[in-house]
């Protein structure tokens, strides 16, 4: 007979998520570890510093033509 308060579809349910989530999380250690020294590991690294670089230059740029449409603005608002 069952001793635990749970149904076995419920211990079963327990058990397979455990197993779902420990396979999926070794399967994460093993792609990080084949991105980190697979091959093309280093040019993958340099395409993440470029698409930084990149993401960097159009943010500031951005801010630099908000900056310059803000104070064009308000020299033509006071003429």
């Amino acid at each position: 007979m069952n001793t635990d308060n749970q149904p076995v579809n419920q211990r079963a349910m327990n058990t397979k998520e455990k197993t779902v989530n420990e396979i999926q999380k070794r399967l994460n250690e093993v792609e990080r570890l084949i991105a980190e020294k697979g091959v093309g590991s280093d040019y993958l690294s340099r395409a993440h510093r470029v698409q930084r670089d990149l993401n960097i230059a159009l943010f500031a740029g951005s801010v630099g033509l908000v900056a310059g449409i803000g104070i064009w603005a308000w020299i033509q608002l006071r003429d």
